[in-house]
């Protein structure tokens, strides 16, 4: 995802000159052709996470359109304080690039890892978050946000990421995609993990049960006349994350669903509430917490039997 970021970057600020970007001491290589392209938008403010968000905000306060990038939990935990006061505050146009979203830094341990930060940012006001399930959203969804008048967190993979869609869908930022009907459940998918459901549902199928797929890239706003169309299908929901169970999607539907007063069978499938201690890849951490596609066909199915019976 992150080379989808820099492409789609590099198109915003082709068009729009009020675009910058600032990195906490990250993306070399990767951001050589912008830091070229535009020498005057680009700053790397070093290992200071929380004075680059700062300097984010004065330069957003100035007129600009600046883009914080750096590894996803020292963009958002480190410098919570100064995105809420600088930046959420004051409704300013600052987007928090947080790259590496879940276990996608595996090998580097808990510091690295990314679990806590959904949770956490979409409690602030004004900011809207947004988690693409690909690359090619990933793209699409830096564009959008070129659009956007206020705050953005925008929570990538790192690279390798798998390609879910074949073709560029519609995107707008607070509108889910649907990627495939099904009647008998519906996966509801953020992030990076979209490429799992995907998979899952494809198991899914070979055991006569048609799954229905939506990528919710959006954690808020929540896309409402979606989630009420799966709700109608009277069907069980799964979210799928690469998130903590508390306060990730899975939580945000939940809300959702105490809001508008709508009983439906809601299935949180999330990491578990501590730690990971033991090292490894990405796909090692996610068989950890249940999250690979053998595992999360394996819990869907045995719901709905569960259900049948």
């Amino acid at each position: 995802m992150r080379n989808a970021f820099i492409r789609g970057l590099t198109a915003l600020a082709e068009r729009d000159d009020r675009v910058a970007l600032l990195t906490g001491d990250l993306g070399f290589k990767i951001f050589d052709d912008f830091a070229r392209r535009f020498p005057g938008r680009f700053i790397n403010a070093g290992v200071a996470e929380a004075n680059m968000v700062g300097v984010a905000a004065g330069m957003a306060m100035d007129g600009l359109r600046p883009f914080a990038y750096s590894i996803t939990p020292f963009a958002t935990l480190r410098c919570f304080e100064q995105i809420r006061n600088d930046v959420c505050y004051h409704n300013l146009p600052v987007t928090i690039v947080g790259v590496g979203g879940g276990f996608a830094y595996g090998p580097n341990g808990p510091t690295h890892h990314a679990l806590e930060d959904i949770a956490v940012m979409r409690t602030l006001p004004n900011l809207t978050v947004v988690c693409p399930g690909d690359p090619v959203e990933a793209e699409l969804a830096v564009l959008q946000i070129g659009a956007q008048t206020g705050p953005v967190y925008l929570r990538l993979g790192r690279a390798g990421d798998p390609v879910v869609h074949q073709h560029p869908p519609e995107f707008r930022i607070g509108s889910a995609i649907t990627l495939q009907p099904g009647s008998d459940c519906v996966l509801i998918s953020t992030g990076g993990i979209l490429s799992v459901a995907m998979e899952a549902a494809g198991l899914l199928r070979a055991a006569s049960v048609e799954a229905r797929v939506v990528s919710m890239h959006t954690v808020k706003p929540l896309d409402s006349a979606t989630l009420a169309q799966c709700c109608a299908q009277n069907v069980p929901i799964f979210t799928i994350e690469e998130h903590s169970q508390a306060g990730g999607l899975g939580s945000a539907i939940g809300e959702w669903l105490c809001e508008h007063h709508v009983s439906c069978s809601l299935n949180l499938i999330a990491a578990s509430d501590h730690f990971a201690h033991r090292s490894g890849s990405q796909n090692f951490l996610r068989a950890q917490e249940g999250l690979t596609a053998a595992q999360v066909a394996h819990r869907v199915t045995s719901v709905l039997e569960a259900v049948a019976c």
